[in-house]
């Protein structure tokens, strides 16, 4: 593998490593409309997707039968990367109408989850969705351009990623990223982070697009996760906990669990590394620890897959989305530059979809990796 000195949003070239391996271009792009279809419209032990009304759909978290902030910005993301409008605006006509808060301690931020029908089950929301969200929305703005409320997509997002920062300021409500170490929250209210929450290529993008007066703000979130997920992931492993504390280690378990183990929400540390790395390329130690973690799983089979201490034990307890692992694991490839690289791919390409009950999750992981594998998960 070849370095360059720049990423993507310098060079505007993308990797595609399946194309760089030998897949043929039509059979690359063939299967990405084809995942496409079958996530969004295929059988229903496949889809995730369901449209609702005149102008509205949302995607469903198959394995608890509700609508999460996390899936439906997901598929926001998943449309505008597609070129895919219509499914877009359904989306986010759900989102707007039934889970983002008008007033009160959450204003302007969306409630984690819903039942189908739209009701809320939870007021509190989950901070991984309003991020993905503004990012989504600031590509709609870019590639399709604004339109009427709600569809007047950049006003949208600035509008999220002002109460991101702001809410609290009044003495109402708390922000999303703390205002001392620039680090983003698990929860608006908790003293701790989740490593898998860390995006500094979208704040890159984020400080040029947010409101004048957040820009540098943004800048230095992108600075402070770049140097939290160092702290976060173990130097031998590459693993990383669902939960930590500001400093970077485990954060103790919680009410609801215990996370300071590498389980589901950790495997999105990997993708989130290896994309910001292919855009950006600022922080060299991102190959390392893509080497780290690809050295891990190499000789552990999709079907062994568990959950594991941040220094590798085992537990018994196996993996509840193995295939979104297998994605996020081949995704590191467009960081690393180890042995394992081409492996990780060619068992990506050549594993399906996952089906049945506990397929959402899995699903969304391995459609970002299909998309940024192939080059086709860019920045507008």
């Amino acid at each position: 593998m070849t370095i360059t000195d720049k990423g993507a949003f310098y060079t505007g070239t993308y990797r595609n490593l399946f194309l760089e391996l030998g897949y043929d271009d039509s059979e690359i792009t063939e299967k990405l409309e084809k995942t496409w279809t079958e996530l969004f419209y295929g059988d229903a032990d496949t889809r995730i997707y369901y449209p609702m009304g005149e102008d509205k759909g949302y995607v469903l978290d198959t394995g608890n039968l509700d609508v999460r902030s996390e899936g439906m910005s997901y598929g926001m993301m998943m449309a505008v990367q597609m070129d895919k409008k219509e499914e877009f605006n359904r989306l986010w006509n759900f989102s707007k109408t039934y889970m983002q808060h008008t007033e009160g301690r959450y204003k302007d931020y969306f409630a984690w989850h819903c039942k189908p029908d739209g009701t809320r089950i939870s007021q509190g929301p989950a901070p991984d969705g309003e991020e993905f969200f503004a990012m989504a929305l600031f590509f709609a703005s870019n590639r399709w351009g604004d339109g009427p409320e709600p569809y007047d997509y950049a006003v949208q997002a600035r509008k999220i990623l002002r109460a991101c920062v702001h809410q609290g300021e009044n003495g109402v409500g708390d922000p999303m990223w703390d205002p001392e170490t620039k680090l983003i929250k698990f929860i608006p209210e908790s003293p701790f982070s989740d490593p898998s929450y860390h995006l500094p290529h979208f704040y890159e993008l984020f400080a040029k697009y947010a409101d004048e007066c957040d820009q540098s703000f943004w800048n230095e979130a992108a600075a402070e996760s770049r140097a939290y997920l160092h702290k976060a992931c173990h130097p031998v492993t590459g693993l990383s906990p669902e939960y930590a504390n500001f400093d970077g280690t485990p954060a103790p378990p919680q009410r609801h669990g215990d996370f300071r183990h590498f389980y589901s929400d950790a495997y999105r540390v990997a993708a989130n590394i290896a994309l910001d790395w292919e855009w950006f390329h600022k922080d060299r130690w991102q190959v390392e620890q893509s080497n780290h973690i690809q050295a891990f799983f190499s000789e552990i089979e999709v079907s062994d897959y568990r959950r594991y201490t941040i220094e590798g034990q085992p537990f018994d307890e196996l993996s509840l989305h193995p295939i979104g692992l297998l994605a996020t694991n081949a995704m590191a490839s467009l960081a690393a530059d180890g042995p394992h690289v081409n492996q990780f791919v060619h068992q990506f390409w050549n594993t399906p979809l996952r089906q049945g009950v506990r397929r959402y999750y899995d699903n969304c992981l391995y459609f970002f990796s299909l998309l940024a594998l192939s080059g086709r998960y860019r920045m507008y």
